[in-house]
């Protein structure tokens, strides 16, 4: 009895919502003053919103864009370990996304967590200029020097700034700047892949200001000085948050949350094993196990929507090499720039402009692409899944790190001049570093063509009650493979004695290490090419099968055909008032 008085109260609610979600329409048609004013108010909300994701997205790349760099010259790094800790910081800041969106659905108010992140930002933007700045230069009275850090005590607080600031990160980009806070919900297909597409045009357009301005103040006008930019960044972004701060922190729905995922599965294994160690039997899926009347603790809708979610699985793990190969943009490709020559008719390139040409292919094949999802999204095709293009984006990363192996090669072929970075005079290949422009461009173009299409799988194949947690997953996997990618970098120098990944390229084989990776990923794009299949059919069997499936939306379908029903009999001639009774 209990149990169906609680089913009751269950669908009593859910009929009250389906009678407000009609009326709301209504109200809102009466008054159509006030529908502008909303739509104001929405345009002004994303405006903001898109502001702080690009002043984050400003911090974010001008701290990252010249690293290595600072760490090798300044701190003296060797090379694996500069490139260890700009992997390790680019995955932190991918994670604490996810860890500081739990915080704010259980333990802390957003509101309140919010500007405990923007503070954090502050403060670890705030202390990499301390770090960075040549206090050598600053004297009391032309005689006497104000204060010198030490080098433990310059990577004690570099390692303090950088976790103070990839938390800030966390909290700016779940809380302030979660894709949820678009109002993308209602859009199909063909909508949400544009919306991606343009999502990291906009990106990438802003990492390519950020790499060309601030590594030419960090390089060459002020030294180190440049790190002040990204600090000047999040006072702006502070000032659009107070500006709109109301308006401005989005509220998601409280319906799931991550922990109730975790949970799902964890109530599956355990009753899973307890069956098959007592009892007999089968259900069709092993998360079923998690179900209240197969004994489990969860309600048919949480375990149904983790089974969906857990179909995605196979496409995030895929993913992780593919980051791997990207996070050789800011590890390995740098230090083959940074160890060619990049003297321009007289003019020292910057080493972080080079990633620009990597940008580039983006920006040009997004309208591109555009056109092309105009036909492949067509009305006769709803359901087409664009996993050929993360297939040919994959094999495109792959060939850009062959590439990379061959033009280490060929660096190494010409002689070796001085050169001039950071204030220190290098020993470097006098192969022009345009010579590298291939393997930037063929990653590049992976990144235009893989992103935004696992973005719209990882969206559009669940309910719309987990797509938070479907993004938050599919985040959880790329910082995975910048972990990955670290991981590689270390084994590779500790098993080699430093030989794949060496301090003085010319006196390694940093090819090898390039050319171990690409087969990783050719095996990697060889095995995503053989379940691409699957979202095809997801996608088909989500939108005509699964969406019917759930007890709410049966229930929402049996509400609409008894309205349906009573209309009928109210507007029909041929019953007598008392057949109608």
């Amino acid at each position: 009895m209990p149990g169906a008085d609680r089913r009751e109260m269950q669908e009593k609610q859910l009929l009250n919502h389906v009678a407000d979600k009609e009326q709301r329409p209504l109200s809102e048609r009466s008054n159509h003053p006030g529908n502008l004013s909303q739509s104001e108010k929405k345009l002004q909300e994303a405006i903001c919103v898109l502001l702080v994701e690009l002043c984050e997205r400003f911090t974010f790349f001008g701290i990252v864009c010249n690293m290595i760099l600072f760490c090798t010259v300044k701190l003296g790094y060797r090379n694996y370990q500069a490139a260890i800790v700009n992997m390790c910081f680019v995955g932190t800041s991918m994670l604490t996304p996810v860890l500081v969106g739990w915080l704010a659905e259980c333990l802390v108010g957003r509101i309140k967590l919010v500007c405990i992140c923007m503070f954090l930002h502050f403060l670890g933007t705030a202390l990499l200029p301390v770090v960075a700045f040549p206090f050598e230069d600053i004297y009391i009275d032309r005689r006497h020097i104000l204060h010198t850090l030490t080098k433990r005590e310059q990577k004690i607080v570099f390692y303090f700034a950088l976790l103070t600031a990839s938390l800030g990160i966390g909290g700016i980009r779940a809380i302030v700047c979660p894709l949820s806070a678009y109002n993308l919900e209602d859009c199909g297909p063909k909508e949400l892949l544009s919306f991606f597409n343009w999502f990291y045009w906009l990106i990438n357009l802003n990492s390519a200001v950020v790499f060309v301005s601030i590594s030419y103040i960090q390089q060459s006008v002020a030294r180190n000085l440049g790190f002040l930019i990204p600090f000047l960044s999040v006072l702006m972004a502070t000032i659009t948050i107070h500006m709109v701060r109301g308006e401005m922190i989005y509220k998601p729905k409280t319906d799931s949350s991550l922990l109730t995922t975790f949970g799902v599965i964890a109530s599956a294994l355990k009753t899973c094993c307890m069956r098959y160690r007592y009892f007999s039997g089968s259900v069709t899926n092993w998360l079923d196990h998690a179900k209240e009347n197969c004994g489990g603790q969860y309600s048919e809708i949480q375990v149904e929507s983790t089974k969906s979610l857990a179909r995605l699985f196979p496409l995030f793990a895929f993913q992780i090499l593919y980051r791997t190969c990207i996070m050789q943009i800011p590890s390995g490709y740098y230090l083959q720039t940074m160890n060619s020559n990049l003297n321009f008719s007289g003019f020292v390139l910057p080493v972080a402009a080079m990633n620009v040409i990597s940008i580039v292919p983006l920006l040009i094949l997004v309208p591109i692409l555009e056109c092309i999802n105009s036909c492949l999204f067509s009305s006769k095709d709803t359901g087409h899944s664009p996993t050929i293009y993360i297939v040919v984006g994959q094999l495109s990363a792959a060939l850009s790190v062959m590439v990379a192996g061959f033009s280490e090669i060929h660096r190494k072929h010409f002689p070796q001049v001085e050169q001039m970075l950071s204030e220190e005079v290098l020993l470097v290949s006098s192969m022009p570093c345009f010579h590298l422009a291939p393997q930037y461009i063929l990653l590049g173009v992976a990144e235009a063509l893989v992103t935004p299409s696992c973005s719209l799988l990882s969206f559009r194949l669940v309910p719309e009650r987990i797509r938070g947690i479907s993004m938050h997953f599919l985040t959880l996997f790329n910082g995975a493979g910048c972990f990955m990618g670290a991981f590689f970098v270390l084994t590779a120098h500790a098993g080699t004695q430093g030989n794949w990944f060496p301090h003085l390229l010319h006196e390694g084989k940093l090819e090898r290490f390039f050319f171990f990776l690409a087969s990783l990923m050719m095996v990697n794009t060889l095995g995503f090419w053989t379940i691409a299949h699957r979202y095809n059919n997801l996608n088909q069997e989500y939108t005509n099968e699964f969406r019917g499936s759930l007890p709410e939306e049966k229930l929402l379908k049996h509400v609409k055909a008894i309205k349906h029903y009573d209309s009928v009999l109210e507007s029909s001639p041929i019953l007598s008032p008392m057949e109608k009774t």
